[in-house]
Parts: C-alpha cells; sequence; structure tokens
C-alpha cells in the first residue's frame, strides 16, 4: 500500500485481500521483515476507492540498490524472456546492463513468446527477494497490477529467426553496432543438451553453449538455430535467454578434437567437442535436485594430467554402475564438451568434462597390483602382526611370574582365613547376644514414644476443641457488650452475663480436662443433648437458629467416639458464628448398627474449599477435624460454595459385635501417620 509519503508492505497473508486501487486505513504491527520494514498481523478496513500512485520514474541503479522497496515506480527495458506463470505473466528484462524480472496480468491474444527483444514500459511495485536468515538483498521483482501499466515501446521482430547468421566464434568480437539488447542468430550442429539449461553448438568457428529455458529435445548430430542475445560467463563468451528450432537438415557426425593441456589452460576450446587424457584420481557420486525438479545422479570423475587436475561429469537417472567400476588410478581418455572458467588474462582455471555418454570414458590403462596405498597397507599388516607377538611373549612371561606369586599369596591367606574363622565364630555369639538386648531396649523407647506423641495430639485438640471455642464465643459475647453498651446498657448486661456463663463453663471443660486425664472412667453421657447445649450456647444471640434432629438411638457408641463427634461439632458451630454470617443451622444426627453420621448445614455465605485458609494461616479448625474422623476409621467431607451456604458431613463406622472391626479408634501406627 502506497500514500503521498510512500509505500510500505504489509504482511496480509491469513487475511482476505483488497483489490487494487481501495482506499484503506490500516492499523497493525510494525516490523524489521525480513529486509525493509513493514506491517504485520493488519487489521483493515475499506474506505473507498482511488486512483492509484503516480509511478515515479527511478535510475536503474538505484532500483537495483533495493532502496524502492515497497515503492510504485516507472522502468523501461528489453524482454529477455516471457512466459505464462499460472495467471500471470513473468518477464525477464535487461535495463541499463542490469537484470531484473516482473510479473503483470497476461495481455489478451499476445503469444509470450513474441514479446522476446521487445522494448517495453512497465510500472509498478517494487518487491525485492533477499536472504532472510542474514537479512541480504539479493535482486529485485516489480509487479505490475494493471494491463494498462504494461505498455509496449517497440514490439520486437515478426520472426526472430530473420536476423542475419553469425559463426558461433564472432559473437564476442567486436562489431560496431554490438549491444547488449540486440539479439544474434547462430546456427550449429548440436553436440550436448542439458533440458531447461542450455545447450551445445559447434560448427566450423568453433563451439557455444546456449543457455535456453526451452525443454525442446534435441539430439547430438541435429542442426539448429538459436536467437539469443550475447553474454559474458566467468569471462567466455555465452548465448543467453535464447530460443532455437531445428532446421531439419541432416544430421551431422562431430567427431570430438584431440587437445592438449596447454591448449586448454590459454582459454581454447571452449564449448567444443574435445578428447583429453589422464589418471584418475578421485570419484564423487551425489544426488542432485528434489522438491522442484526431478533428482539425478551426478558422477564427478577428477583426473589429473602432468601438471593440471580437471573434472569429467556425467548425470544419469539411476547410479552409474560403468563409471564407479573404474578403478582409482587407471588412465582414462574422456571425450565430452569443453566447459571452463577463466580469469581476465583469459588463463583457465578450472575445466569440466561434460560426457554425452558413460562410453566417453576409455579405460587405456588400470593401475597395477602393488600401488602405494596397498604396500603401506601391507607394511602396516606386517608391523601389527610382530607388534602382537612380542606383546604376547612379554604378557605370557609376566602372566607366569605373577601366577608363582599368587600360589605363594594364597597359601598364606588360607592359613589366616582360618585363624579369622575362628575368631569371627566366637565374635558372632557375642553380637548376637548384645544386640538382643539392644532391640528389647529400642522395642521399649519405641512405644514410650508413641504414647507421649498420643497423648501430646489428643491434648492439642483438646485444647483447641474447648479453650480455643469458648474464648471465641466470650469474644463474641464482648464485643455484642461494646456495640450495646452505649445504646442499650441493659442487653449489654445480658451479653456480659453470657460471657461470664461461658467463662465458668470454660472451668468446668478445663476441669474436666484435667479429670480425664487423671481418670478413663465412663461417664452418663448423651451426644444429642450435649450437641443441643454446646451449639446453642456457642450461638448465643448471634441471630442463628439452631434445630437438631436425631434418627436412631446412640446407646452403642464409645466414649471416645462420643467425645470427638462432639468436639467437631463444637468447631463446626463456632466456624458457623465466626464466619458464614448464617441465619439457620440444621444439625441432623442419625445412628444405624454400622455407622454414626453428624452433619451440619447452614444457609450461609459458603466458601470455596480449595481456597480456604490453614495451619499456614494459623487456622487449624478444619484440621482438626479430618484429623479426630480418620483416627476413628471415619471420614469429613465438607460441600460449600460462595453464596451457597456449607454442609459438612461427618461418618464414622461403628465395630461390629463380633469383633471383625477393631474397638480402639487410635493405635500407635494411626498416632504415626497423624
Amino acid at each position: 500500500m502506497q500514500d503521498s509519503s510512500g509505500g510500505v508492505f504489509v504482511n496480509n497473508y491469513k487475511g482476505v485481500q483488497p483489490s487494487v486501487g481501495d482506499l484503506v486505513a490500516v492499523s497493525g504491527v510494525s516490523f524489521p521483515g525480513g529486509y525493509a520494514p513493514c506491517i504485520t498481523r493488519p487489521h483493515w478496513e475499506k474506505l473507498g476507492t482511488a486512483p492509484l500512485p503516480a509511478a515515479k520514474p527511478v535510475p536503474i541503479d538505484r532500483l537495483m540498490s533495493g532502496a524502492e522497496d515497497s515503492q510504485r515506480i516507472e522502468i523501461s527495458g528489453v524482454v529477455r524472456a516471457a512466459w505464462a506463470n499460472g495467471n500471470r505473466l513473468r518477464i525477464e528484462l535487461v535495463s541499463g546492463g542490469f537484470r531484473l524480472r516482473a510479473f503483470s496480468p497476461i495481455p489478451p491474444n499476445i503469444d509470450p513468446r513474441s514479446l522476446m527483444d521487445a522494448e517495453v514500459l512497465l510500472k509498478g511495485t517494487v518487491g525485492t527477494t533477499y536472504n532472510a536468515p542474514l537479512r541480504h538483498f539479493m535482486m529485485v521483482t516489480l509487479y505490475v497490477p494493471r494491463l494498462e501499466d504494461f505498455r509496449i515501446r517497440q514490439p520486437a521482430p515478426t520472426n526472430l529467426f530473420d536476423q542475419p547468421l553469425s559463426p558461433l566464434n564472432d559473437i564476442a568480437q567486436y562489431r560496431q553496432d554490438s549491444s547488449p539488447a540486440s539479439l544474434v542468430h547462430v546456427k550449429g550442429v548440436v553436440t550436448y543438451q542439458r533440458k531447461g539449461e542450455d545447450l551445445f553448438l559447434q560448427d566450423a568457428t568453433g563451439g557455444l553453449e546456449v543457455k535456453s529455458r526451452l525443454t525442446e529435445s534435441v539430439a547430438p548430430g541435429d542442426v539448429v538455430e538459436a536467437v539469443g542475445f550475447p553474454a559474458v560467463e566467468n569471462f567466455l563468451p555465452v548465448l543467453e535467454d535464447a530460443v532455437f528450432r531445428q532446421t531439419g537438415e541432416p544430421r551431422v557426425v562431430v567427431k570430438p578434437k584431440a587437445v592438449t593441456v596447454a591448449e586448454v589452460q590459454n582459454g581454447l576450446h571452449q564449448a567444443d567437442l574435445i578428447t583429453l587424457k589422464g589418471r584418475l584420481i578421485d570419484r564423487t557420486v551425489r544426488t542432485i535436485g528434489g522438491n522442484t525438479k526431478e533428482p539425478y545422479v551426478q558422477t564427478t570423475l577428477t583426473l589429473q594430467t602432468t601438471n593440471f587436475v580437471f573434472t569429467a561429469e556425467k548425470n544419469t537417472a539411476t547410479p552409474n554402475t560403468l563409471l564407479s567400476s573404474i578403478p582409482i588410478g587407471s588412465l582414462l581418455q574422456v571425450s565430452g564438451i569443453c566447459l571452463l572458467a577463466n580469469d581476465q588474462g583469459g588463463k583457465t582455471t578450472s575445466l569440466c568434462v561434460l560426457l554425452p555418454a558413460s562410453e566417453d570414458v576409455r579405460v587405456l590403462a588400470r593401475p597395477s597390483w602393488l600401488t602405494p596405498q596397498r604396500l603401506l597397507a601391507s607394511l602396516a599388516t606386517l608391523f601389527t602382526v610382530l607388534l602382537v607377538a612380542i606383546s604376547w611373549t612379554v604378557m605370557l612371561s609376566q602372566k607366569n611370574s605373577v601366577l608363582k606369586s599368587l600360589v605363594c599369596e594364597k597359601e598364606i591367606a588360607q592359613k589366616e582365613l582360618q585363624q579369622a574363622h575362628d575368631q569371627l565364630e566366637v565374635r558372632v555369639t557375642e553380637r548376637t547376644a548384645q544386640l538382643k538386648v539392644e532391640m528389647t531396649a529400642r522395642k521399649e523407647s519405641e512405644l514410650q514414644f508413641r504414647a507421649v506423641l498420643t497423648e501430646r495430639t489428643r491434648l492439642a485438640q483438646e485444647l483447641h476443641d474447648t479453650l480455643e471455642q469458648t474464648m471465641t464465643g466470650i469474644a463474641l459475647q464482648l464485643d455484642m457488650v461494646a456495640s450495646h453498651f452505649e445504646k442499650n446498657p441493659g442487653n449489654a448486661s445480658h451479653h456480659l452475663k453470657l460471657a461470664r456463663n461461658l467463662m465458668k463453663q470454660s472451668q468446668v471443660y478445663l476441669r474436666d480436662s484435667v479429670r480425664g486425664l487423671r481418670s478413663r472412667a465412663a461417664e452418663q453421657f448423651n451426644l444429642a443433648n450435649a450437641l443441643v447445649t454446646s451449639s446453642r450456647q456457642i450461638a448465643g444471640n448471634a441471630g442463628v437458629c439452631v434445630e437438631v434432629e436425631t434418627t436412631g438411638e446412640g446407646d452403642s457408641l464409645s466414649e471416645i467416639v462420643e467425645e470427638n463427634l462432639l468436639r467437631i461439632g463444637q468447631e463446626a458451630m463456632t466456624n458457623v458464628v465466626k464466619h458464614s454470617d448464617a441465619s439457620l443451622v440444621k444439625i441432623d444426627l442419625q445412628f444405624s448398627p454400622q455407622r454414626v453420621v453428624l452433619q451440619i448445614k447452614d444457609d450461609g455465605k459458603g466458601f470455596a474449599p480449595d481456597h480456604c485458609a490453614g495451619p499456614d494461616d494459623g487456622h487449624f479448625g478444619l484440621l482438626g477435624m479430618t484429623e479426630r474422623a480418620e483416627r476413628m476409621g471415619g471420614h469429613v467431607l465438607i460441600t460449600s460454595a460462595p453464596g451457597r451456604g456449607t454442609c459438612l458431613r461427618v461418618e464414622i463406622p461403628i465395630p461390629s459385635p463380633n469383633g471383625n472391626e477393631s474397638s480402639q479408634p487410635v493405635t500407635a501406627d494411626h498416632e504415626e501417620r497423624v
């Protein structure tokens, strides 16, 4: 997109694309981009339509620098090649000695090949090709959005092959009218073709490499005409962007020329069919191609003649067994296309012979059996055998001497072992008796420790469930006294009496606890009445109504079960008064031969059980209730949610009369787990 200040690339590859000429408002995130700044994650809104910005003419050197990325520009050039690429026309053109590509709509009733050598004027937006990891600029692409932005200034010749013929050796020589944009018409005999890439022609003056994207197949010996643009590659002449056709003349057999290394080093015989001798010093086989083109196997032979090293290549669809079977060190004669790379002085820096067929390699002499590699291998084997023999002899003599010393040592050790065995029997007897005494003492210590730990845990829960709950009730009554003292002294006096009664009750609890520590004699106790009395005392005048319902008979409950259920109920009522803001509490006590169930349900504000305060925050109520239930083999289930009240359900199993379950709720193992 572009406005009066310039253009920018908007990365909208996942969204719906606006049309060319739409006036849009875009919001997004600025991003450095792969080469130039851009906008990513855009949100755009169409505001209307508007004419495209005027395309500004730019110098070709500035355009090729990448500075005009995402800008609408105007450029003219000569078409080198054009073909349909999907629903767009791809154009390769040259302007001012630079090469660039462009994409535009396909003009109607125009054969893309007829645009070759036409001078065109293009208006479009500049895009860049870059190396993303390095953010390096590579080349320019011009995107032409409309047919009216593609204009032919000077059409191409009606028939490209009407140009006068030039000898193959003359395309790089001086001509007064020569220019990079002028077409050259040549004719020659095909010596080799790589379809879609190039073909090699030869006439009486020499050879020439003709680069062409055409995939029409021609065979060696066919006489063809080619029209293309002269260029220099590796300081050697080539014909680029060429088109060709067969002339229909009879085939001509071209025999390879026998050349010398000196001639090749002077830059002669480029693209000629030659014959050269060399000794094979290396061979590589690799697979080339993949995603965009058919893979092929390239077999490369590295040869040496006098002081010059060159290569011979053959591409096949499958591994080349003929070339792969030639032994290294063989003297070969290769016949193929001479492909050179020269320096500025015309000296050859490398030579590659393109083999038209695998049979163009002849083995003149195979390497002798005793090669330097085999001689070195034989010497290495002999040295290894001698080294192993000497090592074995030395090792055997050392083993014999060591064996003698070991025999003597074993005889001495046997005598010492017998003496040690006799002493060990005596010490084992003594140590066994000592361990028995220590194990007895350790068991007694463990039993004492478990008893102390059990009593400490019971005392901690007793203090929390009696004194702490009573103190909480006293604090609540004193808060009521403070709030009513000035407005209603009589009501305040009532709450002060309740606090005094709770203090007396705490004294009773404390005496009961002391009495329980001194004696565990059975007392007359009713769990339901105790729950009613303690619950209503805790609720007081806090505006909480307590309803108690009892089902079944609880005469079979043990003292410990009754005491723990009472403490759990007191703790639950304390939590209701302190935290729930409830107006009604229902206590349901159910007795059955198998279990006793205590359920306390309120209509308060509720809470989230997973996020409530715990021991780390100084609150031990829920933990104490859970521990009491688990020690008796039962469990506690708390159901609550914000705004829906709270329900606490405690289930304690009752042991069967036949004694299958233990009547003791607390054991040493249970106390260790707590």
